[in-house]
């Protein structure tokens, strides 16, 4: 199948899927499961790429199959913080609820399928991967599962330190500095962009892979400019005050680095 059939055969089932998604989040009054439902979707989409596209076999399923480990990971870290404060919604949801109060529904569907169409677009590099039909992999294709190895385990230690700091009942209320979380105030965060550059890379083995390049640039901007760093900073600053400002002063936003001074201890929260 040739690439724009299948953007189209994607963009179809996307569309399809993230109404029915909607329909759901009505139901249980809980529009937040739409971040679970775009982390998993990715699995689908790779599995849909490989099974319909007409590239080398082993590469239809390795790239595949990197993809679905991390949409795994990824869906279930969300799915238990979603659920496990339901039905008690997201801040963001719920000022999108404020904000949009006038045609919430309406406003609501169309931000599903938002989300559905940016699936189409990031999943570009895995569709150019799956049509390519040269034999044997490419240098660029072994960098770039190389790195998607290391941001992949770099984003689950930051998650699972995350975690342990907010399971100890003596951390609450203070701000997470251990780990890797003494070197960025969001290092979940740029492993996570490190996976979408370990893609790219990936695909620029591939016949046009290097227009993919839009995806990282596009999770960038998302991350440091939209819906990552900004909301979460903001909400941090809005319940731990000074002791977030002083964390915000010493320590790298994005990418870990030594921090300006010697760390304090922990003294606020995420």
């Amino acid at each position: 199948m040739s690439l724009p059939a299948l953007l189209l055969v994607a963009t179809g089932a996307c569309i399809v899927a993230f109404a029915l998604i909607y329909l759901l989040a009505r139901r249980i009054n809980n529009y937040g499961i739409v971040d679970i439902a775009w982390s998993y979707a990715f699995l689908g989409l790779g599995a849909l790429y490989g099974a319909l596209a007409n590239g080398w076999p082993l590469r239809r399923i390795l790239l595949p199959t990197l993809v679905g480990l991390w949409s795994i990971r990824l869906g279930t870290h969300l799915y238990q913080r979603v659920m496990g404060h339901h039905p008690e919604e997201d801040a963001r949801y719920r000022e999108m609820r404020v904000r949009w109060a006038a045609n919430f529904n309406w406003e609501m569907f169309k931000f599903y399928q938002f989300q559905a169409l940016s699936l189409v677009v990031l999943s570009l590099p895995f569709a150019l991967v799956c049509i390519n039909p040269n034999p044997g992999l490419h240098p660029f294709e072994l960098a770039g599962a190389t790195l998607w190895f290391i941001a992949l385990c770099g984003e689950t230690l930051a998650d699972a330190q995350l975690a342990a700091f907010k399971r100890n009942p003596e951390n609450r209320g203070k701000v997470c500095s251990v780990g890797l979380w003494h070197y960025s105030r969001h290092p979940n965060y740029f492993f996570e962009w490190l996976v979408w550059v370990a893609y790219f890379v990936f695909a620029c083995a591939s016949p046009w892979g290097w227009i993919s390049v839009i995806c990282p640039a596009i999770m960038l901007y998302l991350l440091l400019r939209v819906t990552g760093i900004p909301m979460t900073e903001e909400q941090s600053v809005r319940s731990r005050g000074d002791a977030y400002r002083a964390y915000q002063a010493t320590t790298s936003a994005f990418i870990p680095w030594f921090p300006k001074k010697p760390a304090r201890s922990a003294v606020g929260g995420h």
